[in-house]
This record gives structure tokens, sequence and C-alpha cells, in this order.
């Protein structure tokens, strides 16, 4: 998975772009949590042997919390949606931008990279990672791998089994990746590891800096 602090800014862009009128420093607050909250499945890791990339990275807590958003925000009636009735429209804009920050962000930040998430435990174990290309060749034109309609691959997108739960999955809060807590342990809190990345973070706050300097002089976008 993407370091804690490129999963932030991955989320501070989504903030960004999809809160409209919502844009404000507590919404940007709950949407940048939910980007970094599965990445805690690594402290839990601690106790729960395998949990780290399993835990909050499975598609069990973004289905109910999807479903529920969906019954209460569009399926009521306006008159009778909680979350409305609490927190107005704008608490239903920052719930949705929030859930996909948890998908795309925190989830996708191991889905995408590194060492795959487990996306259906516990009840399955296996870890996925999903690889593919978007180029365009002068001789084959565009070829594009994300999507295997009509080939040969196992599946509509090409997801790779890299190996299960139970391997150990070295994080921040846990090094060895395995249950137990070693205070001898060496940890390393990972901001950047690579240019890419960086080039995300620099974005993500300059974008959180015009964004909330056209908010103050009152610039609507």
């Amino acid at each position: 998975m993407a370091p804690t602090l490129v999963s932030a800014a991955v989320g501070a862009l989504l903030a960004a772009a999809l809160l409209g009128y919502a844009f404000d420093r507590r919404a940007v607050t709950v949407v940048v949590a939910a980007a970094v909250l599965p990445g805690l499945d690594a402290v839990a890791s601690l106790v729960v042997p395998g949990a780290t990339n399993a835990l909050l990275h499975a598609v069990w807590l973004p289905l109910l919390a999807g479903g529920l958003l969906y019954r209460d925000t569009v399926y009521r009636p306006s008159a009778e949606s909680r979350l409305r009735e609490r927190g107005g429209w704008r608490a239903v804009r920052v719930a949705w931008v929030a859930l996909a920050a948890f998908v795309v962000a925190g989830i996708g930040s191991a889905l995408f990279a590194g060492e795959g998430a487990v996306l259906l435990y516990p009840l399955e174990d296996a870890r996925y990672v999903l690889r593919g290309r978007l180029v365009f060749s002068t001789r084959e034109g565009v070829v594009q791998t994300f999507l295997t309609l009509g080939g040969d691959g196992p599946g509509v997108l090409p997801v790779e089994g890299v190996g299960t739960a139970g391997d150990p999955v070295a994080s921040w809060a846990n090094p060895d990746g395995r249950p137990g807590l070693d205070g001898g342990a060496d940890r390393e809190v990972r901001f950047v590891e690579s240019g890419w990345q960086l080039a995300v973070v620099v974005a993500a706050a300059a974008t959180l800096a015009i964004r909330t300097g056209s908010e103050r002089l009152g610039v609507r976008r």
C-alpha cells in the first residue's frame, strides 16, 4: 500500500474536486480521515494475524456503508432522510465523498500497488493486486489491459493473486507483520517513496491551498 501521507493526499484531491459548495476545513478533515482509515488495520495486525491490508481493505465495509447511504439519501424521500435531517445536504455530500476516498485512496492504494488487498477477508484469504497499462502505439493503436472483455483473461479485470492474508506484511505499526508488540523493532514511518508520490503530495497541498484561499475570498467554482 502507499504511504499514509500519499493516501491522505489522494483523499485531499478528491475532497477538493468533489465536495463543491460543501468544501470547508471540517469536510476536508472527514474525507482525508476516511482515506487513511484502511491503513489502520496494520495496528490490528498486532493482535489479529494477517489483518494488514485485509481487515479494513475488504469490500464489505464500503458495500455496507454505500448501501446504507443509498437507502437513507436516495431511496428514502428527502423528508425522511436521517442524515439530511441532521446535517442537511452538506452532510450527504461529505458522506459520499468520504466513502469514495475510503475506496479509492484507502483500498485502491493497496489494490493497485504494493502488497495487494485481501478483498474478501475473512471469507477468503487471497491477496489481490490489479495491474494494467494504457498506451498508444503507432503500430497497434490504443492498447489497454485494465479491462479484458473478450480476451483470454480469467475475468473482466486483470486481478492477480500475490499471496494470502497469512503472509506477513510489514508496516509502520508492525514491522514484521506478525502478532505481538516488539519494542525493539526498527519502525519506519514512510512519507513518500518515489518521485510520483511526492508529486501527488505537492499537488494536493497546492490544490487545498488554492481552494481554501478561493473560499476565503468568496470565489465559488
